[in-house]
C-alpha cells in the first residue's frame, strides 16, 4: 500500500478511524456525466490504494497501480465504462470499497443497481461545464436512496468557469447546500495548487504526488504571490477566498450524511492534484455502512448473522476460465471462507468456497469480509440479480431495479447450428445484466431488449469474442414492453389468453405485454382497468 506522507511542518490529516471493521468500510460510487473525468479519479483513488491489502496482503505488482478500471475490449477501444468495476483497497484506516459506474446513459440499468449497494457516492464536475444532464439524473436517483454526495470538481487546470459560478449552479440546479472544503488557487494556466479554507494550509500543484500541505500565515501570506504572478491575480484571489472563507456553509457533517449538504474538493485527476484531499475527505466524512432494507425488518450492519443481496452478475471476466461472478454487498455479519449461505430464492444452501476482492479485474481470496464490503461470488449460474443471502433467516433485501427497455431487437444468427449455444449465451448476458431477454409466448425467437443502442453493441462484441457467435439484428413489430400483474390469477390467465401473440415471459418467467406502439399500449390500459402495466420490475419481488 501507499504510505501516507506527512510534511514536518503539516499538522496531523485524519483522526483515526474506529478499529472494529464494521466501522471501518466506506463503500461509495463515483458518478458523474461522460467525460467529466471519472474513470480517471478511479485510477488515481487506486494508486493510494495500491493493492487489496486484505485476504493474506496479497501486494500489487509494480505495473498493477496503473491498471485501468475499465477491462473489457469495447471500454478501451471506446474510451468509455460500460460496467460498473469493483475495487477494494486499504487506505490509512479504512477499508474502501470503491464501485466506479458507467458513465454513458446506455449504460443506466448498471449504475441504478450499484447505487443500492453503496453508502455515499463522488459526483465529478467538470470545472468547465458544470452540471449536466446525467449528472442530475444520477443526483436524483442518489436523492431517493438517501445517498450522502462528496463532490470533486475536476479540471482545474483547464480552462474552467468561476468557482462561485459553479457552486451557484449545484445549489440551485440540485437543490443542495454546498460547504467547500478546499479553495482553488488560480485556474486554468494559472491554477497552481488549493487552499484548505479554515486551516491555512495549501497543497501546491509543483509538489511531487499530490503530497506536501504546507502552513501559512494567512491569506496575505507572499506564498500567494509566488503562485498567483500575473497582474492582480493575486489580490483579486485573496478578495475570493476571503468571501468564499466568511460567506459560504461551513461543512455540517449531520447535514451531510442527511443528503442536504456536499462538501466540495477541488482539483485535477488527471494531474494526480486533490485526489488526496478527497479520499482523506471520505474517510473522515463518508458513513459507514448502514442499515438495509428487507421485507421484513430492516437489517443492521452490526448484527451477528450474515447477510447480503447480489446486485450484478459478470461473466467471462477472465476469459480462459468462463467465469461467472455474482457481486454481492455484505449487509450484516461476518462472512468466512468456505461458510454455507441460504439462498433464499429456491430456499437451498449455498458454499461460499472461494468468496473474492477485486481490484479491476485483479482479484485475491477473500478469507473474511465484514458489512459494507463488496465479495464477488463464482457460480455456475445459480445467483441472479437480487438474490439474498443469508444465514438461515427467511428474508428478502428490496430495491434491486430493472427497467423497461427503450429498443427491441431480435438477434440474428448467420450460423443456424448454433442456435442452442445462442440461446445459452443470451440467458447468461441476461443474467448478467447486459440486456433484458424476453421469450416469446408463440416460440419465435428470443428478443432482446436494451435502454440504449450502445448495449447492443457491447452485446455483439461480447457474443463473439466471448461465445464466437458472430449475430447481427432484425427489427421487431413491438417498440414497447410492459411487465403485468393482477389481483387474481384468472384475470391475468384472461389478458395472456386475449394477447398471445403479444406475449413474452422475461427470464424469472413474469408476463411482459409486448406493444406495437405507445398508442396500443394506452389502449389496452384503458380497456384493461384490472391489469396492472409497469415499467420497474424490483428483481427481490419477482424472485422465487
Amino acid at each position: 500500500m501507499l504510505m501516507q506522507t506527512q510534511n514536518p511542518g503539516e499538522a496531523k490529516a485524519e483522526p483515526k478511524a474506529p478499529a472494529d471493521p464494521v466501522s471501518r468500510r466506506r463503500t461509495f460510487a463515483i458518478i458523474s456525466h461522460p467525460d467529466a473525468g471519472k474513470t480517471t479519479l478511479t485510477e488515481k483513488l487506486l494508486l493510494f490504494g495500491g493493492a487489496i491489502q486484505l485476504a493474506g496482503e496479497v501486494k500489487a505488482k509494480r505495473n498493477r497501480v496503473s491498471t485501468r478500471s475499465d477491462w473489457m475490449g469495447i471500454e478501451k477501444e471506446r474510451g468509455i465504462s460500460v460496467v460498473t468495476s469493483v475495487m477494494t483497497f486499504e487506505y490509512g484506516d479504512c477499508v474502501f470499497n470503491l464501485l466506479d459506474t458507467p458513465g454513458h446513459e446506455d449504460f443506466s440499468e448498471d449504475t441504478y443497481r450499484t447505487l443500492t449497494a453503496v453508502d455515499s457516492a463522488v459526483m465529478v464536475i467538470d470545472a468547465a461545464k458544470g452540471i449536466e444532464a446525467r449528472t442530475r439524473k444520477l443526483f436524483e436517483v442518489c436523492r431517493l436512496r438517501d445517498i450522502p454526495i462528496v463532490t470533486f470538481v475536476n479540471k482545474l487546470d483547464r480552462e474552467a468557469r468561476d468557482p462561485f459560478d459553479l457552486l451557484d449552479e449545484i445549489e440551485k440546479t440540485l437543490a443542495l447546500d454546498v460547504a467547500p472544503v478546499t479553495w482553488p488557487i488560480g485556474r486554468g494556466r494559472s491554477f497552481a495548487g488549493t487552499y484548505e479554507l479554515g486551516s491555512n494550509r495549501v497543497r501546491r500543484l509543483d509538489a511531487a504526488d499530490d503530497a506536501g500541505l504546507v502552513a501559512v500565515s494567512g491569506l496575505d501570506d507572499p506564498l500567494f504571490d509566488q503562485l498567483l504572478t500575473e497582474d492582480g491575480e493575486a489580490a483579486g484571489w485573496r478578495e475570493e477566498a476571503e468571501l468564499a472563507e466568511g460567506g459560504l456553509k461551513a461543512f455540517d457533517l449531520e447535514a451531510f450524511r442527511e443528503g442536504h449538504l456536499t462538501p466540495v474538493f477541488f482539483g485535477s485527476a488527471l494531474r494526480n492534484f486533490g485526489v488526496r484531499d478527497l479520499i482523506d475527505g471520505l474517510a473522515r466524512f463518508a458513513p459507514p455502512p448502514r442499515g438495509q432494507d428487507a421485507d421484513k425488518r430492516q437489517v443492521e450492519p452490526t448484527e451477528p448473522r450474515m447477510t447480503g443481496f447480489v446486485f450484478k452478475i459478470q461473466a467471462n471476466m477472465d476469459p480462459n476460465h468462463r467465469d461467472r461472478i455474482a457481486f454481492m454487498r455484505v449487509c450484516s455479519g461476518r462472512l468466512n471462507r468456505g461458510m454455507k449461505a441460504r439462498l433464499v430464492r429456491t430456499g437451498k444452501p449455498i458454499s461460499l468456497s472461494a468468496p473474492q476482492f477485486f481490484f479491476a479485474q485483479d482479484r485475491a481470496i477473500a478469507d473474511e469480509a465484514f458489512a459494507g464490503d463488496v465479495v464477488g461470488i463464482p457460480n455456475h449460474g445459480t445467483l441472479r440479480i437480487g438474490d439474498t443471502l443469508t444465514e438461515g433467516e427467511e428474508l428478502v433485501f428490496r430495491g434491486v431495479p430493472s427497467f423497461a427497455p427503450e429498443i427491441l431487437r431480435r438477434v440474428k444468427l448467420t450460423d443456424a447450428m448454433k442456435a442452442k449455444k445462442l440461446r445459452e449465451a443470451l440467458q447468461q448476458m441476461g443474467e448478467e445484466g447486459v440486456v433484458q431477454v424476453f421469450l416469446p409466448h408463440d416460440g419465435s425467437q428470443a428478443i432482446v431488449g436494451v435502454v440504449g443502442a450502445l448495449q447492443l453493441d457491447v452485446l455483439k462484441e461480447r457474443l463473439q469474442a466471448e461465445y464466437g457467435l458472430p449475430v447481427d439484428y432484425d427489427a421487431t413489430r413491438f417498440t414497447v414492453c410492459r411487465w403485468i400483474s393482477a389481483d387474481t390469477e384468472a384475470e391475468l390467465d384472461r389478458f395472456i389468453g386475449a394477447h398471445g401473440s403479444s406475449m413474452a415471459s422475461d427470464l424469472d418467467g413474469a408476463p411482459v405485454f409486448m406493444a406495437t406502439t405507445a398508442f396500443s399500449l394506452r389502449y389496452e390500459e384503458e380497456r384493461w382497468e384490472k391489469i396492472r402495466f409497469t415499467d420497474v420490475k424490483d428483481y427481490q419481488k419477482s424472485a422465487g
